[in-house]
């Protein structure tokens, strides 16, 4: 996605100009704008020349982002993100205020209190009509830039809310500088009860106390807007500026763009490493805190990555680097961040339709209002009041950034806590899944086989097993050589040399050793030669049925022992998949294990459906077929996940996995821990559920406002707006957005609450028959038997209920099952009726 700074924008009805302009230009697949940062996302094949030239045609500026070096690239954005407009807002503030509280001294503290003014005013009405024109005159040049952009998008014929301020406050200051000629003709005619009389149609004071409630407004609304976005400011400030690098031998402190592939770099306790790179000497705790969000540092030593941005606490490392530019972790992080900012989630779609039209209709709304009161018998001064009061209340603005600035800051936190959200769409989408595929390898396991059992028979001790064990492995490239190695070198036992080394594909090795014969493999392989007891046989079937490969090792055809290796499951993983449950989510480990190893690990980890056998490339094809039953998540971390993932509703890869695997995935995991799923769709539910709240608000605010005043209530409880009450309540309008949008970093997205308790699992195997399961409900609530329906329809309704047994006198329903279904399912599917679940057994 090509990104661009724009300026100019003021609202919402700006950003969906801007929108409209780009998307008709030839070329241009998709474009999307963010009032928040100011910026604009292309996708497409277009030039830069051609989408500046659309934004000017539309009435705004702008230029393209990273056109500069990497190093450079960021200071560019983080300069772009930069809060420029508070300071002015607020010197505009100022400056209004001092000249506005003599105005509303002289036109409201006299007038309706009587508070004492000069002599020279004295009985000198037109006096005061002039300081109050000149008054008011001062503050709307103060206040231009409202009159500037809203005339200018009025000519465009695309009228922003800037159009709404300066067509209400011109409104009150032509009506009170026509009624000031008017005072002037009456005082020339000698009709002093005129002139007393026009005294109260004056409405400069409305049109200065418009702008600067708006102004207002405008100053908190853009420092909270500036707070949203300090996540993604605080990421652009970890890039380091320079490296030291060793050329020709010597050490020398170069800036970081001239950093290349290759260079070797060194660093000291406490500093910044400014490039990816890979540790060739030396060993060090590295504090990753910054791109994982994991506080306690990681261990480093030769052939460990490092990342840019991360700090080296304790320890001298010399590393070559491997990343540079915007190729690395830091950079790429960024560029998620900020893409991710560029979007736009579907459910903005509601809000920029409206936003589109809003201005215009609100116009005609105002005429409207104007017309049919003068029609009633209202005086021009009364109709006008509440024309310019439905001009000023009405504000596009909270509809425009209801959603932004909760994805924004939904994305801020998540890149707190190592979750990357690539678009806005995978962070709204992400809350609505039902079903979590979970690939075995490297994603619920750790990936890499451990030694889980040693068990020596006859006279042979632990250590000899494992010390034959090891000299026998040393050859060997398999990985269950490499787990037996590591537990040996752990143990302190170095491998012997051994002679004759010999592989049977799929079976074993062997290899002589002080004149002995060892071999080790598979039962298959070693019963061929050496004689296996039945017990032996049901031992190592056992260890099978956990989930271990058991190897047997034989010494001159003498059988030594067995060593277990498994491909440990996290430890983490188990929780993480209690969690997922209980946010309500079906939970299925996709693996390509045997049926028996697959059931094993299943089990251990707690999930509700395991899908044994399948090959890499049937990986996407399961993920089809489960997205039939609801939206599906997959989560996986290799090269063979891409496809699954890309098919995936959303896609999740873990962030240790293979590059390609994280391309095509919609969410990144830094952390690589399977807990940050859960927690991803925690922060999707809450950012979902603040979004609402600030659509409902921006629609209620205007459905509520708008009608009020224009004075649709007066007839029925006289309720009535004064246009200066008007302008308070839409300046404070966005300001309850973006204030509420804020609330999302004060959430704990591990922290469970109000999730749904699970019973045991019911694990299934594909392979395997259909099982069905009962559970019963017990619900509060049903008072008659179409309660009964009711619940008994809604339960049925879910795919995988046979049938639903309800009663409203025992307060239970009764499900019958064909395949597991949460409980979170099928609580919500109950109280969704208005009905609550108080226990599922």
């Amino acid at each position: 996605m090509k990104q661009y700074s724009v300026t100019g924008m003021s609202c919402a009805a700006c950003a969906a100009r801007v929108e409209k302009a780009v998307s008709s230009t030839p070329g241009v697949e998709s474009c999307s704008v963010s009032l928040l940062t100011n910026s604009l996302g292309v996708e497409g094949n277009v030039n830069d020349a051609e989408i500046i030239l659309a934004v000017e045609k539309a009435g705004y500026g702008a230029r393209a982002k990273g056109s500069s070096g990497d190093s450079e690239k960021h200071r560019e954005e983080e300069d772009a993100l930069l809060d420029r407009e508070t300071p002015v807002l607020r010197r505009r503030l100022i400056a209004s205020l001092i000249i506005l509280l003599p105005l509303m001294y002289l036109s409201m503290g006299h007038m309706m209190w009587g508070w004492p003014l000069p002599r020279f005013f004295d009985d000198n009405h037109i006096a005061m009509g002039l300081t109050e024109l000149l008054l008011t005159g001062i503050i709307m040049v103060i206040n231009q830039k409202f009159f500037i952009s809203g005339f200018k998008s009025l000519i465009h014929g695309a009228p922003n809310m800037d159009a709404l301020v300066a067509l209400g406050s011109s409104a009150s200051f032509l009506w009170s500088l026509y009624v000031l000629f008017a005072m002037t003709r009456a005082a020339a005619d000698g009709n002093s009860e005129a002139v007393t009389a026009y005294m109260m149609d004056f409405y400069f004071e409305s049109a200065a106390m418009i702008l600067t409630l708006i102004t207002v407004g405008k100053m908190l609304e853009a420092r909270s807007k500036g707070r949203t976005t300090d996540a993604l400011k605080g990421l652009m400030r970890l890039a380091p500026q320079t490296a030291t690098v060793i050329r020709n031998g010597e050490e020398s402190v170069v800036p970081v763009e001239e950093v290349i592939e290759g260079d070797i770099f060194t660093l000291r306790p406490g500093e910044n490493i400014p490039v990816d790179g890979v540790v060739i000497e030396g060993s060090s705790a590295v504090n990753e805190s910054a791109l994982t969000g994991e506080s306690i540092p990681v261990d480093k030593a030769e052939g460990d990555r490092v990342s840019a941005a991360t700090t080296n606490e304790s320890g001298f490392l010399k590393c070559r680097a491997l990343r540079v530019g915007e190729d690395t972790t830091l950079s790429r992080i960024i560029q998620m961040v900020s893409d991710a900012a560029a979007t736009k989630a579907p459910i903005a779609k509601i809000a920029d339709r409206v936003s589109g039209v809003f201005v215009p209709v609100v116009i005609t709304i105002s005429l409207i209002t104007f017309a049919v009161w003068l029609l009633l018998g209202e005086t021009a001064g009364n109709a006008l009041t509440r024309a310019v009061a439905v001009l000023v209340i009405s504000c596009p603005c909270a509809l425009g950034l209801a959603t932004p600035v909760a994805i924004m800051v939904g994305n801020g936190v998540g890149a707190r806590n190592g979750i990357l959200f690539k678009t806005a769409v995978s962070l709204e989408e992400t809350g609505k899944a039902k079903i979590v595929v979970l690939d075995k390898t490297g994603t619920i396991t750790a990936g890499t086989p451990e030694v889980t059992d040693i068990i020596p028979f006859g006279e042979c001790s632990e250590n000899k097993l494992l010390s034959l064990a090891a000299a026998l492995e040393g050859k060997s490239e398999h990985p269950l050589s490499k787990a037996i190695l590591k537990r040996a070198e752990e143990e302190g036992i170095k491998a012997e040399e051994v002679q004759d080394f010999r592989v049977v594909p799929g079976n074993g090795l062997s290899a002589y050793l002080n004149g002995k014969k060892l071999s080790g493999g598979n039962l298959n392989f070693i019963a061929s030669s050496s004689s296996v007891s039945p017990e032996t046989e049901k031992q190592a079937a056992d260890l099978s049925e956990e989930g271990k490969t058991p190897l047997f090792f034989t010494e001159d055809d003498k059988l030594l022992g067995i060593i277990a290796v498994s491909d440990v499951i996290k430890e983490d993983s188990p929780m993480a998949i209690r969690e997922l449950k209980e946010l309500g989510l079906k939970v299925v480990m996709l693996t390509g294990d045997n049926e028996r190893t697959a059931r094993a690990i299943g089990s251990k980890a707690g999930v509700d459906q395991v899908i044994a056998g399948v090959l890499p490339d049937g990986k996407e094809r399961e993920i089809r077929s489960l997205m039939e039953s609801g939206k599906t998540i997959m989560v996986g971390d290799g090269i063979n996940d891409a496809p699954a993932l890309t098919r995936a509703d959303i896609g999740i890869a873990i962030g240790a996995g293979a590059d390609v695997a994280i391309d095509a995935a919609d969410i990144v995991l830094m952390k690589s821990r399977l807990s940050d799923v859960p927690a991803a769709i925690r922060l999707s539910r809450s950012t979902l559920r603040n979004i609402h709240q600030n659509l409902f608000w921006a629609f209620f605010y205007n459905v509520i406002g708008i009608p009020l005043a224009a004075g649709v209530f007066i007839p029925l409880t006289g309720w009535q707006l004064n246009p200066m009450f008007a302008a308070a309540a839409m300046s404070l309008s966005s300001f309850f957005v973006v204030t509420n949008a804020l609330r999302l970093n004060l959430i704990n997205i591990y922290e469970k609450s109000g999730e749904v308790t699970e019973t045991a699992p019911i694990v299934t195997v594909s392979a395997g028959e259909e099982t069905l399961a009962e559970k019963t409900l017990l619900i509060e609530g049903m008072m008659c038997e179409h309660c009964e329906n009711t619940v008994k329809t809604a339960l049925e309704g879910i795919e995988g209920v046979e049938s639903a047994d309800v009663s409203h006198e025992k307060n239970r329903a009764v499900v019958t099952l064909s395949r597991d279904i949460s409980d979170g399912i099928l609580k919500n599917a109950v109280e969704a009726q208005d009905y609550r679940v108080t226990e599922i057994a």
